[in-house]
């Protein structure tokens, strides 16, 4: 029976390792926007406190790590994170950039998410158009992805 579970651990665990290494969170909102507008999909934004806020931890422990939710994150969107750790050090460019952010979007609490579009005018600058905003939902991923496309779809 130990052996059972234990090979059964080992499967489950190494699914989800593999499960997470397939999906790429941006840190660079300058790359992250040019693959959004080459792909023509919208930017999740998600702004947590990934050492520190339960609920972002929970967040993704019950959605961002599930089977269903990297499927659809790699059909529908361009992942970001927009982190604002206490103890994991970060370089001086992506505090400001994702404080600029931040305030730009008026984030008042994490998990926050923001999902918006990039587009280029015509002297090459880029504008975002904020589509709409989630958080923490309970009920797992399929009710959380159901809110996403709700989002999503003004696009």
């Amino acid at each position: 029976m130990k052996k059972i579970l234990l090979i059964a651990f080992l499967t489950l665990t190494s699914m989800s390792i593999q499960a997470q290494e397939e999906l790429t969170w941006h840190t660079d909102m300058s790359k992250a926007t040019d693959i959004s507008i080459k792909e023509n999909k919208p930017m999740f934004l998600f702004f947590t406190g990934s050492d520190w806020c339960g609920w972002c931890i929970r967040l993704q422990k019950e959605v961002f790590k599930t089977p269903e939710f990297i499927k659809w994150a790699k059909d529908n969107v361009v992942l970001v994170e927009l982190d604002f750790p206490r103890k994991n050090e970060q370089t001086d460019a992506v505090k400001m950039q994702n404080a600029q952010l931040q305030q730009q979007l008026q984030v008042r609490g994490y998990p926050t998410v923001w999902f918006v579009s990039a587009a280029k005018t015509a002297e090459a600058k880029v504008n975002l158009t904020a589509l709409g905003s989630t958080g923490y939902v309970a009920g797992g991923p399929k009710v959380w992805i159901d809110g996403a496309n709700q989002i999503i779809q003004k696009k």
